[in-house]
């Protein structure tokens, strides 16, 4: 979808930001940027809609040149989505998302239309629409820029440090919102980060870039993590790189085992006949809802659940095997209920299978 060859952007007093790059871009796939400030990636992205013009060599988009393009009939054709938004802060959210249709000519209605389906889309109940960017939260105003750079279907979206100004939880359920738009839209999206976690968890292939605008290194998470190319790469990716490695990984391939439940507000005797009916000690308390909410045994004695989604990474999963002080991590479906159990042992076991499948190394076996 899109291509670089042989590309270099010199600024004028002679800083090289980007440096004879060759890069394909695969459509229908996040291709991630990172590196640390001033590596160029942030260059090459506007590269590709001509917000910053190259100095030699040819980007091609769909096979035509950019340069042979007109700017604004490039622009037009490619979502951006940048770090804060960008919104208009004269307008409604809802004429935000319409801006691009718009100038592309739709009528009001249709524009307005297109706008208020891509609410529903990237989750903004609909009586947000007449509010202003500043009554909004910074997550709220990502997800609108998200629907705005979406709002004429281009098959492109250029994303610049998007989710950077929000806190870790709005980022992750951003993240979350990306990763669903993405599979159901299948746009070629480029996506830069100096977060190589946000790299890892978003990106179907990744290109790290070194100071000078080189690219040392482009290729899928799991070889990233597994094969870094030097030692740049390799410190870049942090001393966390294995644990990085299981976040690639899935909850499905631990082992689900049943466990029993009772409800948190069962009487003594209840929770007593139900622990000697099937045999065992320990079971899950759970809400009225069917949510955990302790492990309590037949003498009265209750322990912090710890739990993973289903959808889950193994990371997620060894992480929360670890804070459990039973051993064990409660599987919760998308509802947030129980849907069983797996065991410290066979999360470990499934952890090590992972890492010797990705790096080839034959694994070992893990004893608890």
């Amino acid at each position: 979808m899109i291509r670089f060859e042989a590309v270099t952007k010199v600024f004028p007093g002679g800083t090289t930001a980007v440096d004879a790059l060759d890069l394909e871009i695969h459509e229908g796939e996040t291709t991630v940027l990172v590196g640390s400030s001033g590596c160029g990636k942030t260059t090459t992205l506007r590269m590709i809609n001509r917000m910053i013009e190259a100095s030699s060599g040819t980007i091609t988009v769909g096979g035509r040149d950019v340069a042979t393009l007109d700017q604004n009939t490039l622009r037009r054709g490619i979502g951006y989505v940048i770090q804060q938004s960008g919104l208009f802060p004269h307008r409604t959210v809802l004429d935000n998302i319409a801006t691009v249709p718009r100038l592309l000519g739709w009528d009001k209605k249709r524009a307005r239309a297109r706008a208020a389906e891509l609410m529903e889309i990237v989750g903004l109940p609909q009586e947000m629409a007449t509010r202003f960017p500043h009554q909004l939260s910074g997550g709220q105003q990502q997800r609108v820029g998200v629907a705005r750079a979406l709002a004429a279907d281009p098959p492109i979206l250029l994303m610049d440090e998007p989710f950077g100004a929000v806190d870790p939880v709005v980022r992750t359920l951003l993240q979350d919102e990306l990763l669903r738009l993405q599979k159901e839209l299948r746009k070629t999206i480029v996506f830069v980060t100096h977060d190589i976690d946000e790299a890892v968890r978003l990106g179907d292939r990744i290109a790290v870039f070194r100071q000078g605008g080189h690219l040392v290194q482009y290729s899928t998470p799991a070889e990233l993590l597994a094969h870094p190319a030097d030692d740049f790469v390799a410190e870049f990716l942090g001393a966390q790189r294995g644990l990085r490695l299981l976040s690639l990984g899935s909850l499905k391939e631990v082992p689900a085992l049943p466990v029993t439940t009772v409800a948190r507000d069962a009487p003594a005797e209840t929770v007593a006949a139900t622990a000697a009916g099937a045999g065992i000690r320990w079971m899950v308390a759970v809400e009225a809802d069917g949510r955990p909410y302790a492990w309590v045994d037949a003498e009265g004695n209750s322990l912090p659940v710890a739990t993973v989604r289903d959808g889950g990474t193994l990371l997620d999963a060894l992480e929360a095997v670890v804070s459990s002080p039973r051993g064990h991590v409660v599987r919760v479906d998308a509802e947030g209920k129980v849907a069983g159990v797996s065991s410290e042992r066979d999360v470990l076991r499934a952890a090590a299978a992972h890492r010797s499948t990705v790096i080839g190394d034959g694994g070992q076996e893990v004893a608890t």
